[in-house]
């Protein structure tokens, strides 16, 4: 087999949780690309089609299935599906997950003042909808033997961001299952099932337009901040993701687990001097 050989997806079947988001779209795009079989999963049904349709287009086979991922039945439900269709799951992305509006702290905002229920959800969507996927699907690539899991973490698990504790809280909590899982599972099931995760930077999605976008258009003084803050001196494009994915998830990568890969323009590598 050669080196290109290795990165090749052709004929696996993979899970992307929280499809349906602008992470999410580039995901499944690469797994399309890379020859996968790709079950996308997210709450809006619209969107889930848009990206079967996506998919197939590139000439991949889809089947998109409509989960809350923090509901376990849910959850268990998609597996069957995928099951029954497929007969088998060799890779899963955690891609759900993202900031909550409510859990943003206002710049004049006191901390202690904050509802502290909406910084529990942005918790409970980012870790337990990573773990909850985890342990259904990847019991399914577990007992299989071999199979990789890709979570999705961030920079701010490694340089804290002001005003989104929630979300910074847990994606340490995501950095930290990563490693924890990734022993857990090579102990008991061998080298051949890995588990990682990646760490973008700052791309501009949905759920941080707010916070990156003032109402004209222009960046906000914290997206420049960012901006100042990388070497690279821009944004991230999603598309700039593939190809960590496709290098997590295929054989190329057979010896990486327990590791979380930043794409961030060197956000985390640079002082600022």
């Amino acid at each position: 087999m050669g080196i290109l050989d290795k990165f090749s997806l052709n004929n696996h079947v993979v899970v992307v949780t929280g499809a349906t988001g602008v992470l999410g779209k580039s995901f499944v795009d690469a797994l399309a690309e890379a020859g996968a079989k790709v079950a996308v999963l997210g709450r809006n049904k619209e969107k889930l089609q848009e990206r079967v349709q996506a998919i197939e287009a590139k000439g991949a086979e889809a089947l998109a299935i409509q989960v809350d991922v923090l509901n376990e039945e849910d959850v268990i439900r998609a597996k069957d599906e995928i099951i029954a269709k497929w007969g088998t799951i060799d890779g899963l992305v955690n891609a759900a997950g993202g900031n909550i509006a409510g859990a943003t702290i206002k710049p004049e905002q006191n901390l202690f003042d904050h509802d502290i229920r909406d910084t529990l959800k942005a918790i409970e969507l980012n870790l337990n909808g990573t773990i909850i996927p985890t342990h259904i699907f990847g019991r399914v690539i577990a007992e299989s033997g071999k199979g990789s899991i890709v979570n999705i973490s961030s920079l701010a698990a490694s340089r804290p961001l002001t005003r989104v504790l929630g979300y910074t809280v847990a994606k340490h909590g995501v950095d930290g299952y990563t490693k924890w899982m990734s022993v857990e599972l090579a102990l008991r099931y061998g080298d051949k099932v890995r588990v990682n995760a990646i760490a973008p930077g700052v791309f501009l999605t949905e759920q941080n337009r707010n916070l990156l976008i003032n109402p004209d258009g222009t960046y906000s003084d914290r997206a420049q901040k960012f901006i100042n803050a990388m070497p690279y001196q821009r944004l991230g494009e999603p598309d700039e993701l593939k190809g960590t994915l496709v290098y997590l998830l295929s054989d190329a990568s057979a010896l990486v687990t327990g590791e979380t890969i930043f794409v961030d323009g060197g956000f985390n590598a640079w002082c600022g001097v």
